[in-house]
């Protein structure tokens, strides 16, 4: 059997942790989290840096997933056919919600962003496909573990982070969570991933009526949700688009 190549075990390793979590990390969080020696890790950083996979922040010193990295992603992602019925739908979505947009699917244990549409103002914002979301307290992997069988088998047997207070990481309460979110065809996260964010969202089903992704809106607690509960409006229009994107695939009506 041939054995794998540490290098580039270590290399992928430092790449997926770039695409989740902190935006940027600097070297010490890296070289920690991956259990490196801070010269190894470097050496590895300068390697990806040099073929763009990597960019550092000049002011900061701190790094990020570079532009390279992004330009492969997109070659496979542009093919997919998910993303591509959803486009226009979801360009829709970020202009009626004025929030920002995101369309998932289920990868490796997570929420992977194949799609996303920056909200429609002038705030500085970050690009954020290829990035993995957790499936238990986002919209996002709430709608995928509710409506997909994989995921949901792949959501009890891992571990249910708390991230906030107000995250769901008990078994029998998440079933619930579930359940609620299958009789109403939407799911919530108001502030259970990150502090002061809410997000909603709805699955999308292809013409076999299997699930195949979802699409949401994440956005300011203060501006998604209104005393407390989302929007309706909101609700709505995800849940609309899901439909359009859902019809595009040969679901036809839900």
């Amino acid at each position: 059997m041939a054995r794998n190549i540490q290098s580039l075990e270590r290399a992928a390793a430092m790449l997926r942790l770039l695409a989740g979590g902190e935006r940027r990390l600097g070297l010490s969080d890296i070289a920690s989290s991956l259990g490196l020696a801070k010269g190894t890790a470097h050496g590895i950083l300068r390697t990806l840096q040099q073929e763009g996979f990597v960019e550092q922040d000049a002011a900061s010193g701190r790094y990020q997933l570079g532009a390279e990295l992004l330009r492969l992603g997109t070659t496979y992602l542009d093919v997919h056919e998910l993303r591509a019925r959803a486009l226009v739908w979801t360009d829709d979505l970020a202009r009626s919600s004025g929030e920002s947009v995101y369309l998932g699917v289920l990868h490796q244990q997570g929420v992977l962003i194949v799609h996303h549409v920056f909200r429609p103002d002038d705030s500085r914002q970050v690009l954020e496909v290829g990035a993995m979301q957790p499936l238990h307290s986002t919209a996002l992997g709430k709608v995928l573990s509710a409506y997909d069988p994989v995921a949901h088998s792949e959501v009890l047997e891992a571990e249910r982070k708390a991230f906030t207070v107000r995250t769901i990481s008990a078994a029998d309460a998440f079933e619930t969570v579930l359940d609620l979110t299958r009789a109403r065809g939407y799911a919530a996260d108001v502030e259970e991933t990150w502090t002061g964010v809410a997000s909603v969202a709805a699955p999308i089903h292809n013409q076999r009526r299997m699930p195949v992704g979802a699409v949401g809106v994440t956005g300011a607690v203060e501006r998604v949700c209104k005393d407390g509960e989302l929007r309706p409006e909101l609700i709505a229009a995800v849940r609309d688009c899901a439909r359009a994107v859902s019809r595009d695939l040969g679901a036809g009506r839900f």
